[in-house]
């Protein structure tokens, strides 16, 4: 080997030492330094369970639909949830944010939907919801109170007049000579 090979290439091994020396304290000050969004802690949360029963008897509904629709004190939305009920009838939820309020919607099979607005302001809260069977809803084209309607709870015939009375054909007796 000659001389300016021998110096190349200490020259390259002490360039590539450089390097790294230089490059090393670089590389551990950005470990330190933070980029990006500053660390927002989560808000606590609120335990919600709705007990969902039947009002005719008290029996639990199963795999009733109960969505929680919550918003911020503000108004801002915060998202929509939807758990089903266990064959107890009991729907727990625990990420909705205290001091939020809640919309409550259950929809079951065969039942009337129920929905009522809550402010969750506690760590834990039960709610019990007694479902009716369906009612005939109020209509904007039919004269109505506007209150609830008249009309007993369950599926029904609407009334109708009896039809009128048919005639009967005359009788050779009675015929008109």
């Amino acid at each position: 080997m000659t001389y300016n090979m021998k110096i190349s290439r200490r020259f390259r091994i002490l360039l590539a030492a450089v390097t790294v020396l230089v490059a090393m304290p670089l590389s551990l000050s950005a470990q330190t330094e933070r980029h990006g969004r500053k660390y927002k802690p989560l808000p606590e949360t609120s335990h919600i369970q709705v007990m969902v029963t039947k009002k005719s008897n008290g029996k639990p509904i199963p795999n009733a639909g109960v969505v929680f629709v919550a918003s911020s004190k503000e108004g801002k939305n915060l998202g929509s949830f939807e758990v089903k009920s266990s064959p107890e009838g009991k729907a727990v939820i625990d990420i909705i944010p205290r001091g939020s309020n809640v919309r409550v919607q259950v929809i079951a099979s065969g039942f009337a939907t129920f929905a009522q607005d809550y402010t969750v302001d506690e760590p834990s809260r039960e709610i019990a919801v007694e479902m009716l069977s369906p009612r005939e809803q109020v209509s904007a084209y039919e004269k109505n109170t506007g209150s609830e309607s008249e009309r007993k709870a369950g599926v029904q015939e609407p009334v109708r007049p009896p039809p009128p009375p048919q005639a009967t054909p005359a009788s050779p007796e009675t015929a008109p000579k």
